[in-house]
This record gives C-alpha cells, sequence and structure tokens, in this order.
C-alpha cells in the first residue's frame, strides 16, 4: 500500500532543508533545469538556513481550483550530502510553491523570497515580478478607458461589467436602451464605443467585446443605415472595421458590406490601422473581390471572398482552391 503524500506546511519545507547539502535554484521550468543557459545559483552552506527564513508557505495547501498554472519558475531542487535529490520545487505565478506535498502552497512572503533570490545573483524573478507589475498598471488604466468611453451616463454599469458582477451586461443592455432610445442613435454610440480597443496592443480583452456583442444582435440593415445616416467619426470607423471582421459576422458571412461604406473601411485603415487592423481588414472586407474559380470536378464557380467557398453552377458547395503558404503573416 503506497504512502499517502502529506499536505504542505512550513515545517516539511524547513525539515528538507535542514538535511540539504545545497539547493540548485534555476530560473526555468522543471523540465529544462539541465539547460546550460538557464540562470541559476546554488545555494550551501549558511545560505540554506537563509533560503528557509523567506521560504515559508500557508500550511494545509490550495484546493485544485486555486492552483495557478502560470509561470512556473524557477525551480529548486535539493540535494542531500549523499548526491540524492531530497524534493523539487517549482514557483507558480511567484505566489505559490508546487512539489512539497499533495497540492501547491501559497507563498506567505512571495516578495522577500524574490528579494532574496535577487540579492544572491538570479534576477529573473524580480525582472518577472517588475514585468507583471507594469502589465497590471496598464491592463487596469486600459480598462478605465474603455469604462470611461462609454455612452454618457452609462459608466457605471460598464464598471460593473468589468468587475463581472452577476447579470452586469444584461443591466447595461437594459441601461442603454433607456438612454437611446432611438435605434440609429444607440447603434452609433455602440459603434463608437467598438472601436475603442481597435489600437490598443496585447489583444481584446473580454468586456471590450460588449459593444460588439450587442451591435450583433441588431438587425443587419438597421445597422448599415445607421452608419450611412451621417458621416462617421474615425473612432466609428474602427468600431465599424472591428465588427466586420469578427468571427460572428464572418463565419458564415452575415452579410456583405455596402460598397461605398467598404471603400471608406478600406481607405481608413490603409491609412491609418495598425497591423492586426490592415490583417484582418485584408483577410475580410479588403480581399479581393469574387472571381471565378473551378471546383475540383472541373466545373466553373465564383470563391467568395470570405471563407472561400466555390459555389458550383449546379448550386452544389464545395471549396475554393487554397492557394500555396509562401510564408506571409499569420493572423494577429
Amino acid at each position: 500500500m503506497s504512502r499517502r503524500v502529506k499536505a504542505p506546511s512550513t515545517a516539511r519545507l524547513r525539515g528538507i532543508l535542514a538535511n540539504a547539502a545545497r539547493v540548485r535554484i534555476v530560473d526555468a521550468r522543471p523540465d529544462e533545469v539541465d539547460h546550460a543557459d538557464a540562470a541559476r545559483i546554488v545555494v550551501t552552506g549558511g545560505d540554506i538556513a537563509g533560503l528557509a527564513r523567506v521560504l515559508s508557505v500557508v500550511d494545509g495547501g490550495v484546493r485544485d481550483s486555486e492552483h495557478c498554472w502560470c509561470g512556473d519558475r524557477p525551480t529548486m531542487v535539493v540535494t542531500g550530502a549523499d548526491g540524492r535529490d531530497l524534493a523539487r520545487w517549482t514557483v507558480h505565478g511567484q505566489t505559490q510553491l508546487s512539489g512539497l506535498g499533495d497540492r501547491a502552497a501559497e507563498l506567505r512572503d512571495a516578495p522577500a523570497l524574490i528579494a532574496w533570490l535577487a540579492e544572491h545573483g538570479l534576477t529573473g524573478p524580480r525582472d518577472a515580478q517588475l514585468r507583471a507589475a507594469r502589465e497590471a498598471a496598464d491592463a487596469e488604466a486600459r480598462r478605465v478607458r474603455w469604462v470611461a468611453a462609454a455612452p454618457l451616463g452609462l459608466q457605471y454599469f460598464a464598471e460593473a461589467v468589468t468587475l463581472r458582477e452577476h447579470h452586469a451586461e444584461e443591466r447595461l443592455a437594459g441601461m442603454l436602451a433607456r438612454r437611446i432610445p432611438d435605434l440609429t442613435d444607440r447603434i452609433r454610440a455602440l459603434v463608437t464605443w467598438a472601436g475603442v480597443p481597435a489600437r490598443e496592443d496585447f489583444g481584446t480583452f473580454w468586456h471590450e467585446l460588449v459593444p460588439q456583442r450587442f451591435l450583433l444582435a441588431e438587425p443587419t440593415g438597421a445597422i448599415f443605415d445607421a452608419l450611412a445616416a451621417a458621416p462617421l467619426s474615425a473612432g466609428q470607423l474602427d468600431g465599424a472595421a472591428e465588427l466586420f471582421t469578427c468571427l460572428e459576422w464572418t463565419r458564415p458571412l452575415r452579410a456583405g458590406i455596402p460598397a461605398p461604406l467598404r471603400a471608406q473601411l478600406i481607405a481608413h485603415v490603409t491609412a491609418t490601422g495598425t497591423e492586426p487592423m490592415l490583417f484582418r481588414m485584408r483577410h475580410g472586407y479588403g480581399a479581393a473581390p469574387e472571381e471565378p474559380a473551378t471546383s475540383a470536378d472541373g466545373r466553373e464557380g465564383v470563391a467568395a471572398a470570405h471563407g472561400g467557398e466555390v459555389l458550383r453552377r449546379d448550386g452544389a458547395a464545395g471549396r475554393a482552391p487554397v492557394a500555396p503558404d509562401l510564408g506571409g503573416a499569420e493572423g494577429p
């Protein structure tokens, strides 16, 4: 009968370190500790006691649902005097330690551990911590910008959406209809809001797709009519470009864009768009117009710009010939 692995605890951790002759700490994943180019330090003698003072965990560990699987580094390999490995621990997300027991455990003082490692020559975890802090600050500033860009009077409800409050999106939709009852005005306001994340770095956050989801719920004709009702601002053109290249619009193609609007979007994005915007345009509304193509059985058909379907003259559907891969850019 196998012995049950115990829950992690600081006492168990320090007991292992008390019998250690050295601890290799490698700024790498557990399966990469032997890579020659991985930064590392070797802790011996009295420094092992110093490591034990800053390396402590919350006894009992975390539930499986709370286990952080991100940023699995550095890895610590604890070796005894006889050369045998006593333990192998990994820091996850700079907040948890795994390998100590039957589950991961929260670090009691992760900043102290990271500072100790930097003082002893392993600066990667500190650099990652600073980078994560910058990214968190940037993400928060971006969230605040999105909330501020909501239609007037709806910032409170937009904030609730970003905080994942229960039924927040439904409340926002209801207040939007009450504050902007005219469908044309509402669509134009949503298109403006949908354009806010178009030029942000690092993709689109989940809450930033809310205006797009609201737009997709409106009739197609009403969307085109609203966009044609008055000249479009640069922000509205960004929002329209995002809407007409989202998967919900293009797979399958919901509707072709009216020629004047399509020409305006192509001109706008070509002149001012980011690389991801240009990529989506080239593979969406900016793709080459429909042209004759031949199906596998030799019958002539038409290759649609969206999706590559060949519609044969007998009404059956086939696949358009696929262009060879010439090493072009991949999607964002």
